[in-house]
């Protein structure tokens, strides 16, 4: 629910409150008085609720929302000329979350459509979805430190395969011969990392299953 439908919502919720309530017997004391301050106490707990529950989930999203942006400016702009392992290490020092919705920031800012989770957990293993050029790719993100882990892979590949789309895994460690070969029995999966993910993020040119972005 975006943030106008919660107003609009508090705002109907207070307005059927206040047409419940009686003016006269309230003036005059007799027994509307006290069925309007229980009308606004129970409207009062209700926009509470509503305010809580808007704010807790969405406030991290924006957050890290935040967070992305300011990360993928700082390395398409001021930063672009850093060495690669430093920027490496900036990568796997982020939020998780926070790296996934770089990934999306920086297909977004290539004009290509970005679907995100609802929510950061219970995703299956999804990390968002990016159409390139009318074809749909299912996203996982990795921050690994070392070598990637083939299971991870091969987890993500049954997914895109169980949904009928194409995945792309993308990490910042480094992909070992026995993920490769993997990935070569995956013809549905492409794996991006390494110059192909600075490319991705300092916003160059990058060929993605021979569609240029």
């Amino acid at each position: 629910m975006t943030d106008n439908k919660v107003l609009r919502r508090a705002v109907l919720l207070f307005a059927i409150g206040m047409a419940a309530v009686d003016p006269a017997a309230a003036k005059s004391g007799v027994g509307g008085g006290g069925h309007s301050h229980l009308w606004i106490f129970v409207i009062a707990l209700i926009l509470i609720g509503l305010l809580a529950r808007r704010m807790r989930g969405p406030a991290s999203h924006r957050w890290r929302r935040r967070q992305a942006r300011t990360m993928n400016r700082q390395l398409s702009g001021r930063d672009r000329d850093q060495p690669p392992g430093f920027v490496f290490a900036r990568l796997r020092g982020m939020d998780p979350l926070a790296f996934e919705e770089l990934l999306l920031e920086c297909f977004e800012r290539r004009g290509c459509k970005v679907v995100r989770n609802t929510r950061y957990t219970g995703d299956g293993g999804l990390d968002g979805q990016v159409v390139i050029q009318g074809q749909t790719w299912l996203i996982q993100a990795k921050r690994y430190a070392t070598s990637i882990r083939p299971e991870h892979v091969d987890a993500f590949a049954a997914l895109c395969r169980a949904r009928k789309v194409s995945g792309l895994f993308i990490h910042t460690g480094r992909t070992g011969p026995t993920t490769r070969a993997l990935v070569e029995r995956h013809d549905h999966i492409e794996i991006i990392s390494g110059e192909r993910l600075l490319a991705l993020i300092h916003g160059g040119a990058i060929m993605i299953r021979g569609m240029s972005l």
